[in-house]
C-alpha cells in the first residue's frame, strides 16, 4: 500500500505562536522536531498496517522543515517551495489513501489555533459548495481528482471537524484543543504521537472500505478577501467572478483544475497582500 503524507506544522501538539513555526523564529528547531516525529508517528501506524510505501510533501512555510535522513519507512521526501500543486504536490492515482499531519483550521471557522486559509493577510474566508472550508477541505479536491480517498488528518478538534463534510468517516487524531487563536491545550508529545499513530494504523486498515472525498462536481470555491483590491485582483484570472466588493467565486467541473485556480488566485493575491 502506498500513502501520500502532506504535512503542515501548526497542527502539532504544544504550537501555538508564529515564532513556534518560521524558520527566522527562536523556537523553530525544537517545534520543527516535534513535527518530525508525528510525521514519523503517521508513517509509523501506518506501517503497523501494511503500508510499505510513502510519499512525504513538506507544505510548511518554505516547505523545507523536516530532516530526509529521520523520516521513518525510508520515505520519499517532496520538498521546496515551486509546486504547481503546492500541499498536494506528487498525489496521483498510484496512491491507496492520503494523510493530512499537523494540519490547522481556516481562518473563517471557530477558534483553531494559528488559524488560516493559505494567505492570513488576504484570505478571509473560503467556502466549498456552500460549506465553510480550511485548507484540507481545499486541498481534498486535489484527491478527489486522482480518486484517492484522504483518511486520517492530525491537528486540533476544529480542524477535524472542518474536514468531515467532505471526507464523511476520515480518522482524526486530535493532539490539541484550541482556547483561542493564540492558545491550546495539547497532549504530551509522546501521548500526541500515540494518538496518531493509533490513528494511523486504524486508517489504513480501513482502507479497503474508503472512498474519495465527497465533493459535488461541478464544484464552486468562494473566496472572501480582506479588501476590495484583492478580490479585483482575483478576477484577472480566467472563471474567476466578481460575488461582492470583497468575494469572488470559480466553478470548475475538473476538481484539480478548481485548484490550480485556487493556488492562482492565492500566489497572485500575496504581493499585494504583503
Amino acid at each position: 500500500m502506498k500513502i501520500f503524507v502532506s504535512s503542515d506544522m501548526e497542527g502539532t501538539a504544544g504550537v501555538v505562536d508564529w515564532d513556534q513555526c518560521r524558520p527566522s523564529g527562536s523556537q523553530y528547531g525544537y517545534f520543527r522536531d516535534l513535527l518530525q516525529e508525528e510525521v514519523n508517528a503517521a508513517i509509523e501506524g501506518a506501517m503497523a498496517a501494511g503500508a510499505s510505501e510513502f510519499l512525504v510533501n513538506d507544505s510548511h512555510s518554505a516547505m523545507a522543515n523536516l530532516r530526509p535522513d529521520r523520516l521513518a519507512g525510508r520515505a520519499r521526501y517532496l520538498s521546496g517551495r515551486h509546486k504547481p500543486l503546492y500541499m498536494m504536490q506528487g498525489l496521483d492515482a498510484s496512491f491507496d489513501g492520503v494523510f493530512f499531519v499537523s494540519y490547522h483550521g481556516s481562518m473563517g471557522g471557530a477558534p483553531s489555533v494559528l488559524s488560516h486559509t493559505y494567505n492570513p493577510r488576504a484570505i478571509a474566508g473560503v467556502w466549498l459548495n456552500g460549506t465553510p472550508a480550511g485548507e484540507s477541505g481545499i486541498n481534498a479536491l486535489v484527491a478527489l481528482g486522482h480518486g484517492v480517498p484522504v483518511v486520517l488528518i492530525t491537528g486540533d478538534r476544529t480542524t477535524g471537524e472542518e474536514i468531515e463534510p467532505f471526507c464523511p468517516g476520515i480518522r482524526a487524531a486530535v493532539v490539541k484543543t484550541s482556547v483561542s487563536r493564540f492558545a491550546a491545550d495539547s497532549l504530551h508529545p509522546e501521548q500526541a504521537r500515540e494518538v496518531i499513530r493509533e490513528a494511523a494504523r486504524e486508517a489504513v486498515l480501513r482502507l479497503p472500505d474508503a472512498v474519495p472525498p465527497s465533493i459535488e462536481l461541478p464544484a464552486t470555491l468562494t473566496i472572501r478577501f480582506r479588501n476590495a483590491d484583492l478580490a479585483e485582483m482575483a478576477t484577472w484570472i480566467n472563471r474567476v467572478e466578481r460575488a461582492d466588493e470583497l468575494t469572488v467565486r470559480v466553478s470548475d467541473e475538473d476538481a484539480i483544475r478548481l485548484y490550480r485556480t485556487f493556488v492562482t488566485v492565492v500566489l497572485l493575491t500575496r504581493g499585494i497582500a504583503e
